[in-house]
């Protein structure tokens, strides 16, 4: 039985091939997709407007065929660097010993929890106010976690932090409101305005294990010195005037995304991401 063997594919380039034609409709379909991603709030049916700064803001990342080579590089510039895409899903690193990772707790998974002020009401030349808690998973290890496990958990997170689409607001402020419950693995010191809008996070994060509250438990230190949203005035600092540092500012923190940390897995497991910038969260 004689075989012929099939004709090579004709693996030759066109003669009339275009390189950066061929480029811009191989890498604008996946550029425009992470785009989408980052964007996914504004909803599936969204078109092109700027009536808003979010919406304008996916107006400039989103690449067309028309652009040249410096419009595009500038699109992927505002996404991947100055919004951040480009951090996605990286290992986090502490560089110093930090409380997270103490043994005494022999490795019991760690959920983190972000919250962060609005861009839309950080005051011109100040950062934005960030926030983060975390509670262990006292009846688990790494070895017992799964995934079914992570994403019920999830669930929990989402139903408690998340609301019409978007993360729960609570008001951080000067007073220190410390919540221990060592047993099912909380200790919490949160920076908050009032007592009532304080209890109300605590409540949902300890809901995030069906865990009631108790308000014995909770300790309240309220300093003397008062609040300083909007600072004004410079100091020196190494020979230069710098602007002087805000003191615990008044300012709503948006609920963003939660992950859980196992020791021994190389990265955080998103469980709950809000913004769009974690691809693959549980929930």
């Amino acid at each position: 039985m004689v075989i012929t063997p099939a004709p090579p594919p004709n693996d030759k380039l066109p003669d009339n091939f275009d390189s950066f034609e061929h480029l811009q409709k191989t890498y604008i379909p996946q550029h425009n997709g992470l785009v989408q991603k980052y964007f996914s709030d504004l909803g599936d049916d969204w078109k092109p407007n700027i009536a808003s700064s979010r919406s304008a803001l996916r107006v400039a990342c989103t690449m067309t065929d028309n652009d040249n080579q410096l419009i595009m590089n500038l699109r992927h510039h505002l996404l991947f660097d100055l919004l951040g895409y480009g951090k996605k899903d990286l290992g986090i690193f502490y560089g110093i010993p930090a409380e997270h990772f103490q043994e005494s707790v022999d490795g019991k998974p760690q959920v983190f929890l972000y919250f962060s002020q609005d861009a839309a009401s950080v005051p011109p030349g100040e950062k934005k106010v960030e926030a983060e808690y975390s509670f262990r998973l006292m009846n688990e290890t790494p070895a017992t976690m799964t995934p079914v496990k992570a994403i019920a958990l999830a669930k929990k997170i989402k139903t408690q932090l998340v609301s019409a689409g978007q993360g729960v607001v609570f008001t951080k402020g000067k007073n220190i409101y410390k919540y221990y419950h060592e047993e099912h693995g909380y200790r919490l010191q949160v920076y908050g305005n009032t007592e009532t809008d304080t209890q109300d996070i605590i409540t949902r994060l300890l809901k995030c294990q069906d865990i009631l509250y108790d308000e014995n438990r909770l300790v309240v230190s309220t300093p003397k010195k008062a609040s300083i949203t909007n600072q004004t005035g410079t100091q020196l600092v190494y020979g230069k005037q710098k602007k002087k540092p805000r003191y615990r500012p008044v300012s709503n923190v948006r609920f963003r995304y939660a992950y859980m940390y196992l020791r021994g897995n190389e990265r955080p497991i998103y469980l709950v991401d809000v913004t769009g910038r974690h691809h693959g969260a549980l929930a």
